[in-house]
Order: structure tokens, then C-alpha cells, then sequence
């Protein structure tokens, strides 16, 4: 019988050593089991990197090569750059399981016995030795690189109270408390963030990752660790917080540079996917998909901001925890109104500032450019870069002295009119407010034919950003919601304020 064939049904059978060894069981390396998964895999074509999206031409290619030629990988990117699952995904390309000796620390092959413990048990039972299995799953083990990671924490110690209580010799090799790394023998070990550990703690890895062996105080002992190492890191951490002292990085085999999505589908895709809809959302919300697209594009105004620090990064959880968000604000509002639904809107955005200010880091923390004052700005441009994807380009159409589809809407404010969208609004209200904007609603049937009754309030009220994003008309923040109205008059109503406030402290002097 061959091994290589049976089942795992099959497999969970097998009990004792006698019975691995009928079935014609050889030891395999972690390494070159992940290799020859991985190319039955590319064979087949299955995709053992599922939901991942952005990554098909550049990272995972990079991955597979790395696995191909058994290299010890580092994943080098920015926050949010989807790197740890990357690593935890690796364990899909490990057998379903593999057996152990049963009650070993080490995860011990049955025929290459490792830690004391297994050697004895294979001395005293020889074939009767009891066979344990490992599922893929318990193969995995993550640690966060911090500061005050000790020596001990990876790799062991001398436990003096293992000697005292067992009467042994501190030259007994049971002595020995195993750290993380030993206790991960055939598995896959992740380092996050690297550059944090100490570089005398990085020193000591030096042999594991070269000659695969482990040193503990000095103790005579060598244990040949049969582990696959992903570390990950930041590249601001090699300046900011630490550094990957260069002899360990010369002993990483591959360093994969990961990346933000390229595209806006790409994003979007990443968001709709871990983005949380709560129970019943789906039912009261009807979203616009443009929304989405708004979100995205607010991440990539982020990352080109010039006063929101670069090597800091914007994470792709900024995108999601924003539409996760605006789903609530446009719930909230149904929920408050008792209505039985409500459409998704652009002033829905605002929703979603406390989403973008915790997560991005901003080069200037001052009382111009705060962190709300930066996500207001940041969705303006998005609207903006968005505007032009559906209608025609405002200055385009000066430029060229084209018929102006906007005309009527700009000479309605012009007339001294404005509309006020609070973010609690009820649906009538809200489409009732947008309906007294003159040729508003003809503007998007001309261009956007085929709309859905919520939908065409939604594009309704993007126009109204657009413009005022090409100040065609002007926008002002109120307290809970947005304002629109003239831009001649609100200019001018700025300059009589200013010199309201001017002539006032003339007075007071």
C-alpha cells in the first residue's frame, strides 16, 4: 500500500509505528511538502491564495517562486497590505495531516524522532509506538515581534524548577523548557513586524534559519528544526522604530514587496468582501454602487495627500471600516424614521470621517490641516476624481465655450436659492429638497438613463458635490450635514463678515 494514496479517513486509521511503516511512510520537509502541493496545485489550477485580490501579477507569483525553491520568505509592505494572510493562507498548501509521536512537544516524525521524549518512546515500544495526527491547521504559529520579546520566548530555557522537581542534572537534556520555534518543528513560523524584535534576539536566529539548529545557554544540544519562516515588516519600521540587522536579512532567502490595489475595482472588490453587513441591513439599505467607488477613491486621494504622511501607509481597512459606516449611517437614519427603506447618499460619506481620521497619519498635526478637516477635503477630491467618470467636466466645458448642461442648476442657486441636506433627513424630505433644484433631475436622466427611483436622488445629490467640487456652486459644512448655495454670494458674504469682524476690533480698540 502507498502512502502517498490513502485517504485521510485512511490515515486517522493507522495507530502504531508498525502500521506507518506497512503503508510504506517516508519523512518529507515541511519545505518540499509545501512544493509539491504547490505544484499539484498549479497543475490543477486551483487557487489556494482565494480572495486575495490585486496580488494574481506581482506578490503571489513571487510567493509561489519562493515556495518552489524552498526559500524562507519576508513579506515587506505597508499596513494594511494583506501580508499576515498571505502567511496564514500558506498552511492550505500543507497535508491535510502528517503523524506525530503521539504526546510529543516537538511534533516529532515517528521515523525521525527529535526531542528526548520521542527518542526514548521509539527505544522502548519500537513498532508499537502510538501514532498521533496533525491537522494543517495546528501547523501554523504567529508571533508579534515587541520589544521585550526574550531569547527564551523563541527559542528556550533551562527550567529550574523541571530540574529540581525531577531530580535531573542542569546537563540533562530534559531540563529544557522549548520556546516557540522548536515547538513549531514542521510547521510554518510567522514573525510580524521583524524590525521590532532586538537585534540581539535577531542574532539568535542566525543558525536556526542557516544550519536549522538551536543553541540553549550553551547547552550541548543539537536539534535540526524542520520549520518554514514568513517574517513580515514595515518599511518605516527600519527607520522609525528598528532595523533587520543586515546578516539576518542576508539569510532570508526571498523578499516579496506587497502593494496597494492598482485599481479601483481591485479595491473595491477587497472591501465588498470584509466589509461586515450586520443582520437586516441588506433588507432596509439599498446602495448606490457608486458608493463604493467613492470610498476607494478616497483611499487613493489619501495615499497621494501631500499632508498625510506617505511611509505611514493607508491601510485597506480604512476602505472597509467606511463602508461599513455609511451601511450604519443609512440604517440609523431608516431605524430613526421607522421607514420600511432608505437609499444609500453621498452626504452618507460624512459617516464615514471617523473611519479615515484614525487611520491615516498625518505629516502637519495643526489647527489648519486636523485630522477632520483633511477627511472633509479628502472626500471632496474623491467626488471630484469620480464626477468626471459619469458627467461632463465643468471647466472642460468653459474652456471649449460649450452648451452648459449645468446652466440652469448654477442660475437657480444664483437667484439666491440653497438647499440644506441634513444627515437626518426623512427620504421624502430629502427627495423633496432636491426635487426645487431646477433641472437637476433632467441633468441625470440625459446622462444616466435607466436609474432607479433611489438611485436617481443619489446621482442627484453627487451633481451638487460635483459642481461645488469645481466651484460651479458652493458647499459649507453645517453642524450635522452639508449646505449648498450661490458661490458669488457666499463669497461675498465672507468678505462683509470679514469686515464685520475687522471693523469690530477697531471698535474695541
Amino acid at each position: 500500500m502507498d502512502y502517498r494514496k490513502l485517504s485521510s479517513e485512511q490515515k486517522l486509521k493507522i495507530k502504531t509505528l508498525a502500521e506507518l511503516k506497512a503503508v510504506n511512510y517516508e519523512p518529507k520537509s515541511i519545505k518540499q511538502e509545501l512544493r509539491d502541493n504547490l505544484i499539484e496545485a498549479l497543475k490543477t489550477g486551483r487557487n489556494v491564495f482565494e480572495g486575495i485580490w490585486g496580488y494574481d501579477e506581482t506578490v503571489i507569483p513571487e510567493i509561489e517562486r519562493a515556495l518552489l525553491s524552498t526559500h524562507h520568505m519576508l513579506l515587506l509592505g505597508l499596513r494594511g497590505q494583506a501580508k499576515t494572510r498571505l502567511a496564514r493562507m500558506m498552511v492550505l498548501l500543507l497535508d491535510e495531516y502528517i503523524p506525530v509521536v503521539e504526546d510529543s512537544e516537538l511534533n516529532d516524525d515517528p521515523m525521525q524522532p527529535l526531542s528526548w521524549f520521542a527518542k526514548k518512546q521509539v527505544m522502548d515500544l519500537g513498532d508499537r509506538l502510538p501514532i498521533a495526527w496533525m491537522h494543517r491547521t495546528e501547523r501554523y504559529t504567529e508571533k508579534l515581534a515587541t520589544p521585550d520579546v526574550n531569547i527564551s520566548d523563541l527559542i528556550g530555557d533551562v527550567d529550574p524548577i523541571k530540574a529540581a522537581s525531577l531530580k535531573l542534572s542542569y546537563a540533562d537534556e530534559r531540563v529544557i523548557h522549548y520556546g516557540l520555534i522548536p515547538r513549531s518543528h514542521r510547521c510554518i513560523f510567522v514573525i510580524n513586524e521583524l524590525p521590532d524584535l532586538q537585534a540581539r534576539i535577531q542574532v539568535g536566529l542566525f543558525n536556526i534559519l542557516q544550519e536549522g539548529d538551536i543553541q540553549i545557554r550553551g547547552f550541548k544540544l543539537r536539534l535540526p528544526l524542520d520549520v518554514q519562516f514568513v517574517f513580515t515588516a514595515n518599511p518605516e519600521d527600519y527607520t522609525n522604530r528598528g532595523s533587520i540587522v543586515t546578516p539576518l536579512k542576508d539569510r532570508i532567502d526571498s523578499q516579496i514587496i506587497t502593494h496597494y490595489p492598482r485599481s479601483i475595482e481591485t479595491g473595491r472588490k477587497i472591501t465588498q468582501q470584509e466589509a461586515k453587513t450586520q443582520d437586516g441591513q441588506n433588507e432596509l439599505v439599498e446602495v448606490v454602487p457608486l458608493v463604493y467607488d467613492l470610498i476607494e477613491q478616497v483611499a487613493v486621494e489619501a495615499r497621494k495627500s501631500e499632508y498625510i504622511d506617505a511611509k505611514s501607509g493607508v491601510s485597506a481597512r480604512l476602505t472597509i471600516s467606511a463602508a461599513e459606516n455609511l451601511m450604519a449611517s443609512a440604517e440609523r437614519r431608516c431605524l430613526k424614521f421607522k421607514e420600511p427603506k432608505t437609499t444609500t447618499r453621498v452626504s452618507d460619506l460624512l459617516a464615514t470621517i471617523p473611519s479615515i481620521t484614525g487611520k491615516v497619519e498625518l505629516v502637519y498635526e495643526g489647527e489648519q490641516e486636523g485630522a477632520a478637516i483633511v477627511a472633509f477635503s479628502l472626500l471632496g477630491k474623491a467626488i471630484r476624481s469620480q464626477f468626471e467618470l459619469y458627467f461632463p467636466n465643468p471647466e472642460q466645458i468653459r474652456k471649449q465655450k460649450a452648451q452648459n448642461p449645468y446652466k440652469p442648476i448654477i442660475d437657480w442657486f444664483g437667484q439666491g436659492a440653497l438647499v440644506e441636506l441634513p444627515n437626518d433627513l426623512t427620504e421624502q424630505e430629502y427627495r423633496a429638497r432636491l426635487s426645487k433644484v431646477t433641472g437637476l433631475k433632467e441633468l441625470v436622466k440625459s446622462k444616466m438613463p435607466g436609474l432607479s427611483e433611489g438611485s436617481m436622488f443619489f446621482y442627484m445629490e453627487f451633481v451638487l458635490h460635483g459642481l461645488s467640487e469645481f466651484s460651479q456652486i458652493n458647499k459649507a459644512p453645517l453642524i450635522a450635514g452639508i449646505q449648498f448655495s450661490d458661490l458669488l454670494s457666499s463669497m461675498f458674504n465672507k468678505m462683509q463678515d470679514g469686515d464685520s469682524e475687522e471693523m469690530d476690533e477697531e471698535d474695541n480698540q
